[in-house]
């Protein structure tokens, strides 16, 4: 395990269903769940949405992750997409919550896209988290290279 430093940055807001742009009114993650559940990856006590953590000057690549699913077939607005994840834990404020690295491959996602530098996550609930935060995640490098762009 490795930990990388970054800072919470605000996201599309599609995960969550925050964006009034956004046609998933419950959020992507919430329609998403029980598609992955069925895939063998509960994910339904975590937060409902992502965090989206800058950890620039470095980027991520997925190598090898704990869980890959391809073509899921989860909304009728779009083709089918492929997910990776790889548990991780997010240090904040001194406490430990589990976590997954969220990886929608970017050759099967329609929009929203972040840049390598940005690690999505599904995590517990994080009490009195905020955009500007600073935080650590302990991820898998045997899943996940982070490298300094």
């Amino acid at each position: 395990m490795i930990q990388i430093e970054g800072k919470l940055i605000q996201g599309h807001q599609v995960a969550s269903g925050k964006s009034p742009n956004s046609p998933y009114t419950e959020g992507t993650i919430a329609t998403q769940i029980p598609f992955f559940q069925k895939l063998g990856v509960d994910f339904s006590p975590y937060f409902q949405g992502t965090l989206n953590i800058d950890i620039s000057p470095h980027i991520y690549v997925m190598k090898k992750p704990q869980f890959s699913f391809q073509q899921v077939n989860w909304t009728t607005a779009h083709p089918p997409e492929d997910f990776s994840f790889s548990r991780c834990h997010i240090i904040y404020n001194n406490e430990s919550y589990d976590g997954w690295v969220y990886y929608p491959h970017p050759e099967t996602k329609i929009q929203h896209f972040h840049n390598s530098s940005v690690i999505e996550l599904i995590a517990m609930p994080i009490p009195n988290i905020k955009y500007g935060d600073r935080l650590k995640i302990s991820i898998n490098n045997l899943e996940i290279d982070v490298i300094e762009a």
